[in-house]
């Protein structure tokens, strides 16, 4: 059995992936670097995927599916893991040598010892092209360091502080005893990932070390504005997906439930601020709609996210409103990191 499983979603990802398949394989035996082509067809991810299972055998796999989306690769990775532990990582994105180190000895120590650890967090860096100053996610403020702890060990999250793909190794066995599987031939389904297992995380243990690199900066990327807006009609589904997902919880945390109220508000803000920037009466609608749906199904959340900063800052008319949507709008950016 692996320590960790690494799965790397690839389509059409020829030009990058190397360089992010290279920054994993420090981790030797210990660690399955799983290579997950999602249907490529315009470039040779298929082929690169095969050479690497073939020069490191027993180290990278590579998995061919049918494109579906960048969910489905990560469920095809999680399906295929052997490892104790489960990782993401982009094929555009890469992580710190150095901090590589200390991850596995953190999680080797872990499996060695007699505490079980659910949940690894570490810092990850946003490594925006052209940016001389690279702004660093880490949660200081929020979380012990490297200590084992439980939700009433959270300190304060600030706001557009969180815990996102980028900053999160699970324990295989758990993500799969929650059922995770991510909807097909959807973008933005990483919230889901670090939103739906968090009832189930009983234990978690802060590193704080800038481990993951966080590519930003192709224009053709999912956090870039304008493929966001056109594709609005997924960040709705991937909101309601994870409203149902917080209704159906058993949350027995008054702070776990505190932080998963935090991250729905800043995805209908998200949703709201993508509504307005798009000028669209069809959009407009939509943002509508939701927050109605919103008030029906469970107006006390509503009231929560409808009446606090962000969800009056996207819902108030005239020039102060929009003066406060900018706000929301900024903070929004600090999150997905819009480019």
């Amino acid at each position: 059995m692996k320590l960790l499983s690494i799965a790397i979603p690839c389509y059409n990802s020829a030009a990058y992936m190397e360089n992010c398949i290279k920054s994993l394989l420090p981790g030797g035996n210990e660690v399955e670097i799983l290579i997950v082509d999602d249907g490529s067809t315009k470039d040779n991810t298929a082929q690169i995927a095969d050479e690497y299972e073939a020069r490191y055998p027993g180290i990278c796999r590579a998995i061919h599916q049918e494109n579906g989306g960048h969910g489905e690769a990560v469920n095809a990775g999680l399906r295929a893991a052997t490892g104790i532990y489960f990782k993401v990582v982009d094929s555009d994105d890469w992580v710190n040598a150095e901090a590589y180190k200390e991850v596995l000895e953190t999680l080797r120590s872990f499996v060695m010892g007699e505490q079980t650890l659910d949940m690894l967090i570490t810092n990850f860096v946003y490594e925006k092209q052209g940016a001389k100053h690279k702004r660093v996610m880490q949660y200081r403020t929020a979380l012990p360091k490297r200590q084992l702890c439980t939700w009433k060990d959270v300190k304060v999250f600030m706001l557009g502080q969180y815990i996102l793909m980028h900053s999160v190794i699970y324990r295989t066995q758990m993500l799969k005893e929650c059922g995770l599987e991510l909807p097909k031939h959807t973008f933005y389904v990483d919230n889901i990932f670090v939103f739906q297992p968090l009832p189930y995380v009983k234990t978690f243990y802060y590193l704080d070390v800038n481990f993951y690199r966080y590519f930003i900066g192709r224009q053709d990327q999912s956090v870039n504005e304008q493929v966001m807006i056109g594709r609005i009609d997924q960040q709705l589904l991937v909101t309601r997906l994870m409203l149902g997902y917080y209704h159906s919880a058993k949350i027995t945390s008054y702070k776990l439930r505190h932080y998963m109220v935090r991250y729905l508000e800043i995805m209908m803000t998200i949703c709201s601020i993508l509504a307005i920037k798009s000028g669209t009466d069809e959009n407009m609608e939509k943002k509508k709609q939701i927050w109605e749906d919103l008030r029906e199904q469970d107006l006390a959340l509503y009231m929560r996210l409808r009446w606090g900063f962000l969800g009056q800052g996207v819902n108030l008319p005239g020039k102060g409103g929009r003066k406060v949507s900018i706000a929301c709008y900024k903070i929004s950016q600090k999150f997905y990191g819009f480019n």
